[in-house]
Protein backbone atom coordinates (compact mmCIF):
# COMPACT_ATOMS: atom_id res chain seq x y z
CA UNK A 1 0.00 0.00 0.00
CA UNK A 2 1.46 3.48 -1.07
CA UNK A 3 0.22 6.33 0.49
CA UNK A 4 0.95 9.13 -1.40
CA UNK A 5 0.96 12.96 0.04
CA UNK A 6 -0.27 15.45 -2.88
CA UNK A 7 2.74 18.40 -2.42
CA UNK A 8 2.81 20.77 -5.23
CA UNK A 9 6.84 21.18 -4.86
CA UNK A 10 7.19 23.67 -7.67
CA UNK A 11 3.83 25.75 -6.36
CA UNK A 12 5.42 25.76 -2.70
CA UNK A 13 8.75 26.64 -3.79
CA UNK A 14 7.21 29.92 -5.91
CA UNK A 15 5.16 30.78 -2.82
CA UNK A 16 7.95 30.79 -0.74
CA UNK A 17 9.98 32.94 -3.15
CA UNK A 18 7.24 35.42 -3.50
CA UNK A 19 7.19 36.28 0.59
CA UNK A 20 10.91 36.66 0.55
CA UNK A 21 12.75 33.30 0.76
CA UNK A 22 15.79 32.86 -1.96
CA UNK A 23 15.53 30.63 -4.13
CA UNK A 24 18.54 28.19 -2.18
CA UNK A 25 16.17 28.73 0.70
CA UNK A 26 13.10 27.77 -1.06
CA UNK A 27 14.56 24.72 -2.19
CA UNK A 28 16.01 23.43 0.52
CA UNK A 29 12.04 24.15 2.62
CA UNK A 30 10.64 22.06 -0.02
CA UNK A 31 13.45 19.02 0.12
CA UNK A 32 12.62 19.22 3.90
CA UNK A 33 8.66 18.97 3.49
CA UNK A 34 9.21 16.15 1.09
CA UNK A 35 11.38 14.48 3.52
CA UNK A 36 8.86 14.33 5.64
CA UNK A 37 5.98 13.51 3.90
CA UNK A 38 8.01 10.64 2.53
CA UNK A 39 8.53 9.59 6.28
CA UNK A 40 4.80 9.88 6.87
CA UNK A 41 4.25 7.84 4.02
CA UNK A 42 6.60 5.19 5.37
CA UNK A 43 4.90 5.11 8.76
CA UNK A 44 1.57 5.14 7.08
CA UNK A 45 2.38 2.17 5.31
CA UNK A 46 4.48 0.30 7.86
CA UNK A 47 1.57 0.62 11.09
CA UNK A 48 -1.51 0.23 9.42
CA UNK A 49 -3.19 -2.47 8.20
CA UNK A 50 -5.58 -2.25 4.92
CA UNK A 51 -8.55 -3.44 4.27
CA UNK A 52 -6.95 -6.41 2.60
CA UNK A 53 -5.04 -7.21 5.31
CA UNK A 54 -7.88 -7.40 7.62
CA UNK A 55 -9.90 -9.52 5.13
CA UNK A 56 -6.68 -11.91 4.88
CA UNK A 57 -6.73 -11.81 9.00
CA UNK A 58 -10.43 -12.84 9.36
CA UNK A 59 -9.80 -15.39 6.92
CA UNK A 60 -7.44 -16.97 8.41
CA UNK A 61 -9.01 -16.38 12.10
CA UNK A 62 -12.12 -18.67 10.35
CA UNK A 63 -9.97 -21.21 9.03
CA UNK A 64 -8.30 -21.62 12.48
CA UNK A 65 -11.49 -21.79 14.57
CA UNK A 66 -12.77 -24.14 11.87
CA UNK A 67 -9.82 -26.77 12.95
CA UNK A 68 -10.07 -26.21 16.57
CA UNK A 69 -13.70 -27.17 16.24
CA UNK A 70 -12.83 -30.50 14.03
CA UNK A 71 -9.93 -31.27 16.76
CA UNK A 72 -12.82 -30.53 19.43
CA UNK A 73 -15.24 -33.11 17.76
CA UNK A 74 -12.20 -35.71 17.41
CA UNK A 75 -11.59 -35.63 20.70
CA UNK A 76 -15.13 -35.52 21.95
CA UNK A 77 -15.13 -39.04 20.29
CA UNK A 78 -12.29 -40.14 21.54
CA UNK A 79 -13.85 -39.69 25.25
CA UNK A 80 -16.78 -41.08 24.50
CA UNK A 81 -15.50 -44.33 23.06
CA UNK A 82 -12.74 -44.35 26.30
CA UNK A 83 -15.85 -43.77 28.72
CA UNK A 84 -17.76 -46.36 26.45
CA UNK A 85 -14.65 -48.76 27.35
CA UNK A 86 -14.47 -48.17 30.78
CA UNK A 87 -17.89 -48.40 31.58
CA UNK A 88 -17.89 -51.61 29.67
CA UNK A 89 -14.95 -53.22 31.66
CA UNK A 90 -17.24 -51.71 35.20
CA UNK A 91 -20.38 -53.14 34.16
CA UNK A 92 -18.27 -56.64 33.38
CA UNK A 93 -16.80 -56.77 36.52
CA UNK A 94 -20.48 -55.72 38.60
CA UNK A 95 -21.53 -58.65 36.58
CA UNK A 96 -18.88 -61.06 37.66
CA UNK A 97 -19.43 -59.47 41.56
CA UNK A 98 -22.68 -60.11 41.62
CA UNK A 99 -22.43 -63.61 39.96
CA UNK A 100 -19.77 -64.45 42.89
CA UNK A 101 -22.08 -63.19 45.60
CA UNK A 102 -25.16 -65.09 43.98
CA UNK A 103 -22.56 -68.18 44.16
CA UNK A 104 -21.39 -67.29 47.79
CA UNK A 105 -25.40 -66.85 48.68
Amino acid sequence: MAHAFALDTLQYSKRLQKVGFTEAQAEVQVGIIKEQSEAITNLIDDSLATKQDIKELDLKIENRVSELKRDIKELELKIVIKLSGIMGGMIAVAIAILGFLIKLH
